[in-house]
């Protein structure tokens, strides 16, 4: 029999943990790294050229299992000193007062790489999917840039559809 797969909701703005903890599942969080720094040119591109900002790379445990791995940057400083191992980073960012309006997130198939397949213990090329989300404030400026990678085997992508809810899209790879 098949182990019950949690899913990754596509139809709410709440942190990948909050997400899977609603549904009933224990997550747990292990930082990797956090400090201040230059985002990357892909993250730049969304949160601008102006330093400073929090690299915030994070390993998520689903049931005790390395399920995705993910690099955020943040703009500003202020969460550099926080405790992200069991404070959702849009709960870190509200008690700041940083309110999240909305975000958007592309997610494409793939497989993992070495060095990603290391950290989530599974063998080069197994399933996953890539994803990157782009979370803007009040203002309309981006927040947060997030890249993760989430384990294939371990995780499916469900939404629900109505008149007035979700839009979904689909696009062309280049």
């Amino acid at each position: 029999m098949a182990e019950p797969r949690a899913a990754y909701r596509l139809d709410s703005l709440r942190g990948f943990a909050e997400d899977l903890r609603a549904q009933g599942h224990v997550v747990a969080t292990q930082i990797l790294g956090q400090a201040v720094g230059t985002p990357p040119a892909w993250a730049a591109a969304h949160l601008g050229d102006r330093p400073p900002a929090v690299r915030l790379e994070r390993l998520r445990l689903l049931a005790g299992r390395p399920a995705v791995h993910q690099v955020s940057w943040i703009r500003g400083a202020a969460l550099a000193e926080a405790d992200l191992s069991a404070t959702s980073l849009y709960q870190a960012l509200a008690d700041q007062g940083v309110v999240v309006q909305r975000a958007t997130e592309a997610v494409r198939p793939g497989a993992l790489d070495q060095a990603t397949a290391t950290l989530l213990r599974q063998p080069a090329g197994t399933p996953a999917f890539h994803s990157e989300r782009i979370t803007y404030g009040l203002d309309d400026r981006a927040l947060v840039a997030d890249r993760a990678t989430i384990l294939g085997t371990l995780l499916e992508i469900r939404t629900e559809r109505a008149i007035t809810g979700l839009t979904v899209s689909w696009a062309q790879l280049a």
